[in-house]
Parts: C-alpha cells; sequence; structure tokens
C-alpha cells in the first residue's frame, strides 16, 4: 500500500512508526568486541567478586575488637603471626585474639580476621609486636567476598549498552563471550547530477558530496555499520539498480537528495518501484518537511534532504532512533537534554515544529546557560558546526520570547 504523497505527519507519529521495525537477530562475540553493543540476554554471575575477602590497604589483617580502645598513648600490642603474599591465600589458620597478619593491599584475608589495620597507623616494636594507635571497625578496610557481586544476582539486564566499565566486571567474573543484537548495516547513497567526490575538484555547477561521510559518521555514532555506496546520478534505473543492491546487503538504506516533487527527485518512486511500502511522505518540521520512511520486509529506507544540515537533523530525529532500536535499544533519539534559556525571540510558524540549531553559553553557576540560535540559511553546514545542540519549538506555537526556559538537545560526543 501506498500511502497519500506528502501527507504530512507529527514527529511524534514519524517515531511511533519506527517501532514496525523488529530488533535484529542476535550474535556470540568475545567480550572484548562487545563495547558498545546491546545485551541480548541478562548477565547472571556464575561466582562471587571478589572470590575471597580481601584488604584494600597495606598493613595488617586484624580481628577489629583487638583495637578497640586503642590511641597514641595507649597502644594495642598485637603479635604478628605471619604475613599472606599477593596472589596467594592464607591457608586455614585463623587469625586468633591478640594475633595480627602482614598484609598487602589486594591480599586475601586470612579467617576470622574481619579488618585491617593501615600501616601508618602502627609501630613496628619489635621483628614479632605491632603497636596500633587507631582503633578499626569490622569490615573497615577490606571487601567481603560478593561485596561487590554475589554470585546467582544479576549482573546486567537484557537492553543494557556495554560500557568499558560493564566489560571490566564480566572480564572479572570470567566472562569471556556475550550474545548481543546485530549492528545495523547501513547502506549510504548520495543522488545528484551535480555530486563530485569529496577528494575530486569540482567543476562549475559541481559540489563535494559531504553528506556521505557526514552520515557515516552519525551512523557510527548510533551504533550501526556504514557502506558508503558513492554518488548516483539522477537517473531513475540506476538509482533502482542501486537502491536493489544495496537493500539486498543491509538492514537500512539512506538516500540523500530527490526526496521532494521536482522532476528529478526519483527517491520515493524508486522505493514503490522495489516494492518498499511508503510509510512516510512529509513531516510537520523545518527542516526536513519532505523526508520519506520505507519499508521493504522488515528493511527500512530512508529519504534524506539532500541539503547537509537538513540531512543531518533528520538523521538524528528518525533515523538515529532506528538505528537505537534495531540494536536491542529504546526507539528514541537517546540525546542528552539539558534546560537552558533563550537568549533573544525565535520566531517560528504553528503548525509545524521547528528544530533550531543553538550555542549554550555559561552564565554564572547558579543559572542555567543561554541558548543562542546560530542563523544561517537550509544549505549551510557551518551552523551545526558552531552549535552545541538543538532548540525544538513546538508546532502549537508561534515561536518563543527572550528569557523562556526550554530544552535543547545535545548533539552526542562519542565516536
Amino acid at each position: 500500500m501506498i500511502r497519500d504523497f506528502f501527507k504530512l505527519i507529527s514527529v511524534a507519529e514519524f517515531i511511533a512508526r519506527l517501532g514496525e521495525f523488529p530488533v535484529l537477530t542476535c550474535e556470540h562475540l568475545p567480550l572484548e568486541q562487545t563495547l558498545g553493543r546491546v545485551l541480548a540476554q541478562e548477565s547472571i554471575s556464575a561466582e562471587h567478586l571478589p572470590s575471597f575477602g580481601r584488604s584494600t590497604v597495606d598493613g595488617y589483617a586484624v580481628r577489629a575488637a583487638d583495637t578497640f580502645g586503642c590511641s597514641e598513648s595507649e597502644l594495642a600490642l598485637l603479635h604478628i603471626t605471619g604475613e599472606v603474599p599477593m596472589g596467594a591465600l592464607p591457608g586455614t589458620e585463623p587469625v586468633r585474639p591478640g594475633n595480627a597478619v602482614r598484609l598487602w593491599t589486594g591480599g586475601a584475608l586470612p579467617p576470622k580476621a574481619d579488618a585491617a589495620v593501615m600501616l601508618e597507623y602502627t609501630q613496628q616494636l619489635d621483628p614479632h609486636t605491632i603497636g596500633i594507635f587507631r582503633p578499626v571497625a569490622p569490615g573497615e578496610n577490606c571487601i567481603r567476598a560478593g561485596e561487590d557481586v554475589m554470585a546467582g544476582s544479576c549482573v546486567l539486564p537484557a537492553g543494557h549498552l556495554l560500557r568499558p566499565q560493564d566489560m571490566g566486571v564480566l572480564a572479572g567474573l570470567g566472562v569471556t563471550a556475550l550474545m548481543v543484537h546485530r549492528r545495523p548495516q547501513v547502506a549510504i547513497i548520495a543522488t545528484g547530477d551535480e555530486l563530485v567526490p569529496y577528494a575530486h575538484t569540482p567543476q562549475g555547477g559541481q559540489i563535494r558530496n559531504m553528506n556521505s561521510v557526514m552520515l557515516a559518521g552519525l551512523v557510527r555514532q548510533a551504533g550501526g555499520e556504514p557502506h558508503i555506496y558513492g554518488i548516483c546520478p539522477d537517473n531513475f534505473e540506476r538509482l533502482r539498480a542501486l537502491c536493489a543492491t544495496a537493500l539486498e546487503q543491509s538492514d537500512v538504506v539512506l538516500l540523500s537528495g530527490g526526496t521532494s516533487v521536482g522532476q528529478r527527485d526519483f527517491t520515493r518512486d524508486v522505493f514503490a518501484a522495489l516494492g518498499a511500502e511508503i510509510m512516510v511522505h512529509g513531516v510537520a518540521i523545518k527542516p526536513g518537511k519532505p523526508t520519506i520512511l520505507a519499508r521493504q520486509g522488515n528493511k527500512a529506507l530512508f529519504g534524506l534532504p539532500g541539503h547537509a544540515a537538513s540531512a543531518m537533523i533528520t538523521f538524528m530525529l528518525f533515523v538515529r532512533p532506528l538505528l537505537r532500536g534495531l540494536s536491542g535499544l529504546p526507539y528514541t533519539h537517546g540525546l542528552r537534554t539539558v534546560r537552558a534559556i533563550t537568549e533573544y525571540q525565535m520566531p517560528s510558524s504553528m503548525g509545524r515544529e521547528d528544530y533550531l540549531c543553538v550555542q549554550l553559553l555559561d552564565q554564572d553557576r547558579a543559572a542555567l546557560p543561554l541558548a543562542r540560535p546560530v542563523l544561517g540559511k537550509s544549505g549551510l553546514l557551518t551552523p551545526l558546526v558552531r552549535a552545541h545542540g538543538l532548540l525544538p519549538i513546538g508546532r502549537d506555537v508561534e515561536g518563543l520570547d527572550s528569557g523562556v526556559e526550554t530544552d535543547v538537545l545535545l548533539f552526542p560526543e562519542q565516536y
């Protein structure tokens, strides 16, 4: 079924339709290759972490009660009965009342020792006796077995985006591989007779293809794997053939350019010729009104505006949520939102959502930052380079006055 041509829908309606695309299948990967992947199933610990009680300081393992009441003028005298070498178990001999065992940071606590005294708070009175002048409480300066992670507990839930610290704790538990969702494979095609590769020198009337490189970076930021298919001229058959190849090899196809209603705007017709359902053609938004979303099976095809700034903004709002959803995360853009105060009046038109590029300017520490518009025409990219994020203006208001508190969507910084 082909839905109405240029029937404008809201941003919220567009994002809701992204949920029709199912999460991608899973794969089993070595732990060291899972950074930025999404867990397909919860991770349950098979053991305690740490697996033994250990000291967090260099000093002596003691019974805390033996140190109660000690001070610099009244030392607690303890007999040194041995030492626990690093990487070795302490043996089965318990620490008896009045005794202490020398150990190091990370060393295993002997049986019956319930605290560790820092070396700085002891005096060596003779080779077999120490004096302690600062008391310790039970559990002080030590970590008990399973205090970090208990055996049988859930370490990380399904749907968790793996970070370096997550990989570290899993390595500490002996996990060597994980079941994670596949990364979306994303084909990128730039269209237009005027385009030349960015490494070439443009001739009269030509421009460099900046969109493909930019979109590839945005895909990586969103957790996908980009595949650049180059430039296709404004030719229906060549574009259809290239899209067909890209569709076979990818989960998502991105076309930049050719989304409007001009004589050489073929994107919608190409998608239809490939048997794809046109789910959206037109969003009540500026910039990005002619954005297209189509579906063939479980694969998505996007027609993005040819202007670089418009392509980037529509990617953030629509493609990024889909790539996150396919990866096992919520179907949202996932951009960090901060509150800010508008520095100037910001006009907009009723009936559409406007997304303005803004810089955030610090005021005094107690105040919210100022949001200053970065002005520029829709075909310019440098406003996005100078901006820190996007300020949305709702479709039910005629702009924002100066001094109004509002949300700003920050551009992601991870790469």
